[in-house]
């Protein structure tokens, strides 16, 4: 790639741990902002993505919010990066995956220890749950695969070095194997 790359991310049904880890890149941080226009980020706080050459995506998706929010970065990146468990496999959200959907809203909503109206809440302004959690390959094309939970920084930084640089992304076997 050649010249400035625009960069979006956005974390959907997980735990933000993969932004952190995004993050924990430090000071690399800096030599990263060198190479890289930040769009739809925490470090930016824009809320619709753009034109993008790359976006990372965390977490499974489990509602219609979600499924929108996908196919918006899978129309405006070039690229895009399944990133950490959730993304690739579900992840903890996927947990519920297990049990009916009817049944995980009354054990959280009618059941649930310390209920004291039980009701399931049904308000337009929250996004509509999907019956499963799905990982983002089963709803938009993915490009390329982080795994971990979250990644590691150094994985992070690894697949930025080597993208940019135009080079195969290759990872060491100690940065993609988790004991």
């Amino acid at each position: 790639m050649s010249g400035k790359v625009k960069v979006a991310t956005t974390s959907l049904a997980g735990c933000f741990g993969c932004h952190m880890s995004f993050l924990d890149i430090d000071e690399r941080l800096i030599a990263l902002s060198e190479l890289v226009e930040f769009d739809r980020t925490p470090i930016t706080d824009i809320k619709e993505v753009g034109p993008c050459d790359i976006g990372l995506i965390e977490g499974g998706v489990c509602n219609a919010e979600n499924v929108e929010v996908l196919k918006e970065f899978r129309r405006n990146c070039r690229i895009l990066v399944a990133m950490g468990a959730c993304a690739i496999n579900g992840g903890i959200p996927a947990m519920r995956n297990s049990f009916d959907l009817k049944e995980c809203l009354e054990e959280s909503y009618v059941h649930g220890v310390g209920v004291e109206d039980p009701q399931i809440p049904s308000d337009t302004e929250i996004p509509l749950l999907l019956n499963k959690v799905h990982p983002i390959h089963e709803v938009v094309k993915i490009d390329y695969f982080l795994p971990g939970c979250p990644p590691p920084a150094d994985t992070i930084w690894t697949f930025f070095e080597q993208l940019l640089n135009n080079q195969p992304v290759e990872f060491t076997y100690r940065q993609i194997h988790y004991d």
